[in-house]
């Protein structure tokens, strides 16, 4: 059985699927950057950890976000951050000396996608 990831400390956010997702991509993400500056490949390992973390980070300050639209942009941009990541996941993927990473790409899928669907109903719901 998997270990539980710790996250957070705060009871509000233990249920939060996409914060746990993006922590544990997070995760994951250090680990792989780490990898490719051990194979000297130093430009794409500051790439990806840059944009790589900072999904997380911006889904954690849109938990504190001032208003619904202040949320929103915040998870707009932690959604430009998973597509820029998601760039330097498929370029790495498409150079011979690089490693793959194949289930960093599958893993950052269902982030995508409830970001996604959060920032589409977050956006209904301001209108009705």
């Amino acid at each position: 059985m998997k270990e539980q990831i710790q996250f957070t400390t705060s009871e509000k956010y233990k249920d939060n699927v996409v914060l746990r997702l993006s922590f544990e991509f997070a995760i994951r993400i250090v680990q792989f950057s780490e990898i490719l500056e051990e194979k000297r490949k130093y430009v794409i390992a500051k790439q990806i950890i840059r944009s790589g973390t900072s999904i997380g980070a911006n889904i954690k300050e849109a938990q504190n976000a001032e208003s619904k639209a202040d949320f929103i942009h915040k998870l707009k941009i932690a959604l430009k951050e998973a597509d820029e990541t998601e760039y330097w996941l498929f370029l790495c993927n498409s150079i011979n000396s690089y490693p793959n990473c194949d289930e960093l790409i599958k893993q950052l899928q269902p982030i995508l996608k409830l970001l996604n669907k959060i920032i589409g109903t977050s956006k209904n719901n301001i209108k009705q």
